[in-house]
């Protein structure tokens, strides 16, 4: 499988070759933060191949010291973007840096204890197509 992938401002593209072999929705307190959002939603490959196909702005990365949890970002508009890790062994993807549809579902909640307090019976809440006026 091949999938295209991009930053908000397109300075940075690229290409992953291969499948996912998990996606993790992550509620712990480093992915809220880093996300400013309920979770972040990551896919994982030990075997997918990352290609650069743009890179006119820089990709910055920041490694939360004593953690395993790393981040890289487009320095001109704070876009998530893949990283390897592991020692380049294991290849993670924002779900939402994809620009090609994206069949898998995610395989499980992750760190669900350290959850926001308002991330509860979000399919409630009123669905609107757009923002409400």
């Amino acid at each position: 499988m091949e999938y295209q992938g991009s930053c908000l401002c397109k300075g940075v593209q690229f290409k992953i070759t291969g499948e996912f072999k998990s996606f993790y929705l992550c509620h712990c307190s480093y992915c809220r933060k880093d996300t400013g959002s309920a979770h972040a939603a990551n896919l994982f490959s030990t075997s997918a191949k990352l290609e650069w196909i743009k890179t006119e702005t820089e990709i910055s990365s920041y490694q939360l010291p004593d953690s395993n949890h790393a981040k890289a970002f487009c320095a001109t508009c704070g876009s998530a973007l893949p990283n390897l890790q592991m020692g380049g062994r294991l290849l993670v993807v924002p779900a939402g840096s994809l620009d090609t549809k994206l069949e898998k579902r995610p395989d499980a909640h992750l760190f669900i204890s350290s959850k926001a307090a308002w991330d509860e019976a979000l399919e409630e809440i009123k669905k609107f197509e757009r923002l409400p006026e």
